[in-house]
């Protein structure tokens, strides 16, 4: 990963209290995970951001190298890796994903 590509997600999580790293957009997601991921942040009615790695490959790189995490979508947290949307979906029925969601 470039310092470019370091330096451009570490903006975006700076400037974004939550983020969803996806392919596709919120409105139109381009798979089935990016899809559920989607789905579980708007059933709590969160406001967070969307990065559509699909529209930037090195992002899409880069994202895997920085979180250390092989698979897209990815949910930061307070710039924090929460994981893909079979981890979301584990913490959603815990009830673990809408504590994370209050901080």
């Amino acid at each position: 990963m470039t310092s470019d590509t370091k330096h451009q997600i570490d903006k975006i999580l700076n400037e974004n209290k939550i983020v969803l790293f996806m392919k596709g957009t919120a409105s139109f997601p381009q798979c089935g995970f990016s899809a559920r991921a989607v789905t579980i942040l708007h059933d709590f009615g969160v406001d967070f951001t969307a990065v559509d790695v699909l529209a930037n490959e090195e992002i899409r790189q880069g994202i895997k190298e920085y979180g250390n995490w092989p698979t897209i979508p990815q949910l930061y947290i307070n710039k924090e890796l929460i994981g893909g949307s079979d981890i979301m979906l584990e913490m959603l029925n815990s009830g673990e994903l809408k504590t994370a969601l209050d901080k």
